[in-house]
């Protein structure tokens, strides 16, 4: 297995400062039960960083970042079995299919701004959810996790950043439930987008390189996740991270052009 470096070497000094940026997305997106992917690729591009980085990269941040915070919405009493396994079930082939994929590099930033771009859209429309949830038909929620779970391993994200907004349109779950399902999702799509990846450049960032990165988002994964699965308001974090996303949004379909 070759290892790869996140940053150039005549850029590490660039390494405290995206560790400080991480810190910040980790903590505000595990709050609301979503592991960060995201916002992590939103950081790494706005850095100059390759896609072949950045997108291992944000998988194997998700992957920690998605653990804690479904520990901590189960802690909390907010997660549901039944309703997380038919979006689950065929999520993880097509994930691994879309991490196995390789597609030309302006296309993947065509793509990944677009996902930023809805990202955005998303985090600022506050969502009114009823206390009544009644869950979609398993047909329905093993489509939705397909498309879901290839979109999650093609971009580097967990899938979560859809999952969510779904959950509550449609009335599927109510908020909290959402985000333990959404943290669930995450985790596993992350892992099988991680392996599809793998699979196909036989490449990992190199351990020595990713270990701060690691301990960054833990710490604020760990807290994020705590303070949002006991109700800790999202009306500022969603203005905040809509705007990083937007404009790390615009500078990759522009860049692409």
């Amino acid at each position: 297995m070759e290892h790869m470096l996140i940053l150039p070497a005549d850029d590490a000094a660039l390494l405290p400062t995206l560790c400080a940026c991480m810190l910040v997305i980790s903590f505000l997106y595990s709050t609301v039960g979503h592991a960060g992917a995201s916002g992590y690729l939103a950081i790494m591009s706005l850095f100059g960083l390759a896609p072949e980085f950045i997108k291992p990269v944000a998988l194997i941040l998700n992957i920690l970042v998605a653990a804690v915070a479904a520990w901590q919405f189960y802690r909390a009493g907010h997660s549901n079995w039944s309703l997380f396994w038919p979006f689950a079930l065929l999520s993880l082939p097509c994930a691994f299919i879309g991490g196995f994929l390789d597609i030309p590099t302006h296309v993947f930033r065509i793509i990944l701004g677009i996902v930023l771009l809805f990202s955005a859209i998303v985090l600022l429309v506050k969502m009114r959810t009823s206390d009544v949830a009644t869950p979609p038909p398993r047909p329905v929620a093993l489509g939705v996790g397909a498309g879901l779970g290839f979109m999650a391993g093609l971009t580097g994200t967990g899938g979560g950043i859809f999952l969510t907004p779904a959950l509550l349109l449609f009335r599927w779950a109510g908020t909290r439930t959402a985000s333990a399902t959404s943290a669930l999702f995450i985790l596993v799509n992350s892992i099988s987008g991680l392996l599809g990846f793998v699979g196909r450049s036989k490449q990992l960032p190199a351990p020595e390189a990713l270990a701060p990165l690691l301990v960054t988002v833990l710490i604020g994964g760990t807290i994020g996740s705590y303070l949002g699965s006991r109700r800790f308001s999202k009306e500022m974090i969603r203005m905040f991270l809509a705007a990083v996303l937007a404009i790390a949004s615009c500078k990759l379909i522009l860049g692409a052009s």
